[in-house]
Formats: structure tokens, C-alpha cells, sequence
């Protein structure tokens, strides 16, 4: 073999051409890319999809999340944060503290996080309830809230439908959904890893009905486990199809995988900077349909998601304040950050700071 094949044998370079001049990426595409240790390259490309699409603007907002319960009837191996009702730790917020953890965020804050476990002895009701409080309370933030696999999970304690369940809950405040639970969509990690959480099909069920709806989401990957490359690209094909069918989704994130203190620990080791930004780059130059990947600084550590920026990354999340689910499996990282921290993050990136609202309408720019 000779010339720019001897130094590319897999070909990567011309699938890197393809992708700029508008074609659409193959499965057997993705699987090089991902097998590709020519980092510098994948970036190139992806940063240059990046800036067709947002420019040097790089979005965050000024969020707060809340868990609303830790006590979990799924206890999936991946996760760190579920419990049961009798353990230490185990707690179950009611309104009344949600609202004043929400109004302790402070003034800026223009969205609700809330995700949490599958309570096996609350009922629909009860998350019901939390949306219409805190829309009542806070009715000028948006309430992010509920992964297509609480979603889901609503439906089969409350025996109504996914779109019985999104209505009730859009009539309450609902704004939109965040991306989680999502994990790999394969049915062989699915059993391994989250065996009672939502199987692949129903998750992009939810967020099917969810778009049908007009309510906007997001979609994840977690990445760094069990899950073999094919399984990752057919995940990302997965979400472009739903996209092509609805139009629905936002922001795709890639999540690395955290696996202290969970029943993966000792058989994952947690993903490094190269592989994040490698997952990355291939994320953005596969989902031509999405506009927007997220480097969520909570899981990727903040330097790591500077980097991103030039990796295909054009929204490094939000102030956060209090998370607790992947603090739960080791994150080492702040709970929370400020908006001048964000700030000066996103400008020693490279990019323009660009304060969102949960619908990526420009607020502001720095």
C-alpha cells in the first residue's frame, strides 16, 4: 500500500471529508472513527462541524438540579446514588424542602434539573404534585424534569399511558425532558447494567411521545462500561433516526462512565480525557442532525471539558449547585460552579460565552 493509504490504512481521513462535505456517516464509518488514534483529526473535523453549526458561540445556563429520592426499586449496577427505604442515606424530599433548596439557589436561575430514583412506594401523584408546586412557586423557570425511564416507570404505577403521563405532567409545568437513562441502547448492556429500568425501545418510545407533544429533550450516552464499539455507534443511529423522524431532541451528551462505589467498580475503569473527547468528536460528526453536544463538566472534569470545545463540543452545561448523582460514584469535581467560573472557563476554551435559557434561546452574551 502506498501514499495516503499506507499512512491511513483505516481509511479515516476520507470519512473525515465525507462527513465536511455533507454526507451522511455509515455504521462501518463510525466503527473507525472510534477506533482511530488520530485524536488531533477527529477534533479538526468535528470543531469545523461545530462552528458550521453555533459558530464560536459555546452555551451554558444557570441552572440548579434536584434529586428529589434516592430510594430506587431498579438498583441498577451502574449507579451509585439508589438505595433502599431502610438504609443510611435514604431520603424522600417533600415539597416543602424542594421549594426552599430551589429558592436557595438564588437569583439567575432560569431551570429546574429534577431527576431522582424509581420510589417503589410513592405514586404518580406525588411527582405530579412536586411539578405543579414548583410551577405554582417558581413560574418563571423552566422545569427540566424526569428521564424517559421515570417517564416510563410513571405509566406502569399509575396504569395510564407515556402520553397520559407526559400530558399530566406538560398540563402541570413541564417544560421539557432531560437526556438520562438513555445509558447504551442494546438490550444485552440493558440487561446487564439496568435489567428493571426502561428496555432500549421504550425509551425512544418516551421520547417519541414526548416530541409528539412538543415537549423538547435531550439525549445521553454513558459510555466506559460493558459496551462494545458497535453497540455505542448503533446507539448514536438509534437517536439520528428518532431525529429525522421528530425533530425533537436538542443537545446529545456523552457521559463517562463513573464507576465508584457501584457494582461495575473494579470492572470499568473510568474514561480518560482522550477517550471522552474521542467520544465526543465522534458523537458530534455522526448526529449531522443534532445541533448542539454537550461537554457536561460535571462528569468529564471541567479542563477536560474546556478541551471539548475544540473537540465538536458547543455547551458545557449549566451552574448545577447541588448535584449528587455522580458525586455518589466519585466525581471529584465541584457540585456546583458559578456563572463568572463558567465564564471565564468557556473564554480560556476559545469560545464565546453565550448564557442560554432551557430552550437555547440567547439571554446573553459575554
Amino acid at each position: 500500500m502506498t501514499g495516503t493509504g499506507a499512512r491511513d490504512p483505516a481509511g479515516v481521513a476520507s470519512i473525515l471529508e465525507k462527513s465536511l462535505a455533507g454526507q451522511r456517516l455509515s455504521r462501518d464509518d463510525g466503527l473507525r472513527l472510534l477506533a482511530s488514534c488520530d485524536i488531533a483529526a477527529l477534533g479538526a473535523a468535528a470543531h469545523a462541524m461545530k462552528q458550521r453549526r453555533s459558530g464560536g458561540a459555546v452555551f451554558f445556563n444557570v441552572n440548579c438540579h434536584l434529586n428529589l429520592t434516592n430510594i430506587c426499586a431498579a438498583r441498577c449496577a451502574l449507579c451509585a446514588f439508589s438505595c433502599d427505604a431502610g438504609d443510611p442515606g435514604a431520603y424522600c424530599m417533600e415539597q416543602q424542602e424542594a421549594v426552599e433548596r430551589v429558592r436557595a439557589a438564588g437569583a439567575g436561575v432560569t431551570e429546574i434539573h429534577m431527576v431522582s430514583a424509581l420510589h417503589p412506594a410513592r405514586p404518580f401523584a406525588y411527582y405530579l404534585d412536586m411539578v405543579r408546586r414548583l410551577h405554582r412557586e417558581f413560574p418563571r423557570l423552566h422545569i427540566k424534569a424526569f428521564t424517559a425511564a421515570e417517564i416510563r416507570y410513571f405509566a406502569d404505577i399509575s396504569g395510564g399511558s407515556i402520553e397520559s403521563v407526559l400530558g399530566s405532567l406538560q398540563e402541570a409545568g413541564l417544560g421539557s425532558l432531560p437526556g438520562g437513562g438513555a445509558e447504551v441502547l442494546s438490550d444485552r448492556v440493558r440487561a446487564r447494567i439496568c435489567p428493571r429500568k426502561a428496555t432500549a425501545a421504550q425509551w425512544l418510545a418516551v421520547m417519541r411521545a414526548a416530541h409528539a407533544l412538543g415537549l423538547r429533550s435531550n439525549a445521553t450516552l454513558l459510555f466506559g462500561h460493558i459496551e462494545t464499539p458497535g453497540e455505542i455507534i448503533d446507539h448514536l443511529l438509534s437517536l439520528r433516526s428518532l431525529q429525522d423522524e421528530t425533530g425533537g431532541f436538542q443537545a446529545f451528551i456523552p457521559l463517562p462512565f463513573h464507576p465508584e462505589n457501584t457494582a461495575l467498580a473494579g470492572a470499568a475503569a473510568r474514561p480518560g480525557a482522550v477517550e471522552i473527547l474521542r467520544m465526543i468528536s465522534v458523537s458530534r460528526l455522526m448526529l449531522d442532525n443534532f445541533d448542539h453536544v454537550k461537554a457536561y463538566w460535571i462528569m468529564t472534569g471541567l479542563t477536560t471539558a474546556q478541551l471539548a470545545l475544540v473537540f465538536g463540543a458547543d455547551d458545557i452545561d449549566g451552574t448545577v449547585r447541588e448535584e449528587k448523582i455522580t458525586h455518589a460514584a466519585g466525581a471529584a469535581t465541584a457540585t456546583g460552579l458559578a456563572r463568572d467560573t463558567l465564564i471565564a472557563a468557556i473564554r480560556q476554551g476559545g469560545g464565546i460565552p453565550v448564557e442560554r435559557d432551557s430552550l437555547y434561546r440567547e439571554l446573553r452574551r459575554y
